[in-house]
């Protein structure tokens, strides 16, 4: 695609398909940092997202927050914006120190998180790690569970990412979890309100089925990332490599229907990592809603 198809969908076009969105599903797009490669800060990225179209937008917690509940709300609603997810503020891979030094400030986040709308915050779990799993597992346990009680009390969920490619899965010595049935198990184990941040790219990676996607139901579904990948043997399977969707070959159509089976109703965020870090700021991110746009349409979805 050139500039000028990625930049195709007219303005009527594009406040017609805002609006049809969710009238079947509830699904929506939603504007991801990766797109722009992080090249426009809160509120401005916000600002992006309106202007280019995108019915909703991932939340910079830490900016978010020093512009305060009430000034973000506003912001929103300006915006005609959905908040779509924040990221979970806890560093969880270090020390017990600096965990717990993050979890006393997890409950400031979660009220705030609750207060503007957005009860959803997510994070990605490793696919390998230096500790035996066994060892790896009940730490993680720990913390997740530990945090999830922090967070139910504002009535936030936790999504857990899990990675697919083989690379990532052979970045330290010992396997960890990368199975989206075993992710979602775990989620299960850590508390009512964790679940998955279910991402199409580690999806297809990982080798999971839409079976796996109903069969986790929409209880354990947090919140959504959506890309797309070019056709390779898992040794060549890069993550910051990937394709808008429509582009490559992940059964996208079969991805939707089945969130859509299970009653998933939030956002599809955008998630893509490469493939538009040299266009401009705002045909990046038209691209990113063109081609989710696309393909939620092809999947009956909106």
């Amino acid at each position: 695609m050139d500039r000028r198809e990625f930049l195709g969908l007219s303005a009527a076009a594009l406040l017609a398909a805002k609006g049809a969105l969710g009238k079947s599903t509830g699904m929506y797009p939603a504007l991801n940092g990766v797109l722009i490669s992080g090249r426009a800060k809160w509120p401005e990225f916000a600002e992006l997202a309106a202007r280019v179209g995108y019915p909703g937008v991932d939340v910079d917690l830490g900016r978010a927050m020093q512009e305060g509940a009430e000034g973000t709300r506003a912001l929103l609603s300006r915006l005609k914006l959905k908040p779509a997810a924040v990221s979970f503020p806890v560093d969880f891979r270090k020390d017990d120190t600096v965990f717990q030094a993050g979890l006393k400030k997890l409950g400031a986040a979660a009220e705030f998180a609750a207060a503007i709308g957005c009860p959803r915050m997510a994070t990605w779990v490793i696919a390998s790690s230096p500790l035996p799993k066994d060892e790896q597992r009940k730490i993680y346990k720990e913390r997740f569970t530990a945090a999830a009680e922090v967070l139910a009390g504002s009535g936030v969920r936790l999504g857990l990412e899990f990675l697919g490619p083989l690379a990532l899965r052979r970045q330290n010595p010992h396997e960890f979890i990368w199975r989206m049935s075993e992710m979602a198990e775990f989620a299960a184990e850590c508390g009512p309100n964790v679940g998955l941040l279910l991402d199409a790219w580690h999806w297809h990676h990982a080798g999971a089925t839409t079976q796996d996607i109903i069969s986790a139901g929409k209880q354990r579904i947090v919140h959504v990332h959506i890309s797309d990948s070019a056709k390779l043997p898992p040794e060549q399977v890069k993550d910051n490599e990937r394709l808008l969707p429509g582009e490559g070959v992940i059964d996208l159509a079969g991805f939707l229907q089945a969130l859509a089976k299970i009653g998933y109703s939030d956002a599809l965020s955008t998630e893509v990592f490469g493939r538009t870090k040299d266009m401009p700021v705002e045909e990046a991110a038209a691209a990113g809603l063109k081609s989710t746009l696309e393909v939620m349409k092809k999947a009956g979805v909106a």
